[in-house]
């Protein structure tokens, strides 16, 4: 190869100082060119172009990580997350593990923001990052339900009001069947007067307690906690709860305590739907190229 260059070099009439930089260039092309279809060294992260061949030893699926950046731009692209919001993913290498990003809006996450934390919301590696400050609702509700793959917290307005009244947010709606007939709603003042927000593990556990066995709780003043098997079903729960929401106001704005709701039928028969599956498709293809 060296060779062929010096042939090209010579023809054009380089300067005899361009060689040795043109080999260098050339070499580390070459060599880079052969990183991307390789499989990446143990232990370490593999990026984008590797998605084929993640490493086995010890670290995230970078594919895993890359859906969970797609899921942070789209519930912000869909009005659920707003700049103060989070979404997380239970480790599908580590289930004792789970994925979330830094200190971060959702809108502007990348692969590299995704931090690794453990079940007592520890960072797994010191990398300086700053978490959110609620991070502690994820690794508490984590722990609480092992059947729980993805966590999302978010402050959608549509939400706040049903956090705040004894109206109760009921299901009415048939793409939001999976909601309880009665939501919980979390209350932090037991913690004293504080600024509403989940800041230490307590208050984490506390939520994930108020949570229960549910799909979602509310959390007074503040926002709601949504929790699935997938992030695909999280991300469609989030959305469709914050549609039912608006819907529900409207209704009884219109009709006032003459709103008809699903009853427990019919909100069993509607609320697997397809596991949103049509959603996300749509919703990640609005994502292309952006």
């Amino acid at each position: 190869m060296q060779a062929r260059i010096l042939l090209i070099a010579r023809a054009l009439a380089l300067p005899a100082l361009v060689l040795p930089a043109l080999i260098l260039s050339t070499t580390a092309s070459i060599s880079f060119a052969q990183t991307l279809q390789t499989p990446p060294a143990s232990g370490s992260l593999a990026s984008n172009a590797n998605l084929r061949n993640p490493p086995t030893a010890g670290l995230p699926n970078p594919a895993q990580i890359a859906e969970l950046v797609l899921a942070n731009h789209i519930l912000t692209a869909q009005g659920v997350i707003d700049s103060y919001g989070h979404v997380s993913v239970r480790d599908e290498r580590n289930p004792n593990h789970f994925l979330l990003a830094r200190h971060l809006p959702a809108g502007v996450v990348t692969a590299a923001d995704i931090l690794e934390y453990d079940l007592d919301t520890k960072p797994v590696r010191d990398t300086g990052a700053v978490g959110y400050s609620e991070r502690f609702i994820h690794g508490e509700i984590y722990k609480a339900r092992p059947d729980v793959k993805a966590v999302i917290h978010f402050h959608a307005p549509d939400i706040i009001p049903f956090t705040v009244t004894t109206v109760p947010l009921r299901p009415m709606i048939h793409m939001a069947g999976f909601l309880p007939r009665e939501i919980p709603v979390f209350e932090i003042r037991k913690f004293g007067l504080t600024d509403l927000l989940i800041r230490t593990n307590a208050a984490g556990h506390d939520l994930a307690q108020t949570l229960g066995d549910k799909p979602t709780a509310l959390m007074r003043g503040h926002g709601a906690v949504v929790v699935a098997d997938s992030l695909h079903v999280v991300a469609g729960r989030a959305y469709y709860m914050t549609v039912n929401a608006k819907t529900q106001l409207q209704a009884m704005a219109i009709g006032g305590k003459d709103v008809v709701y699903l009853n427990a039928q019919e909100a069993e028969t509607v609320a697997a739907q397809d596991g949103f599956e049509r959603a996300w498709t749509l919703w990640a293809s609005q994502q292309k190229g952006k």
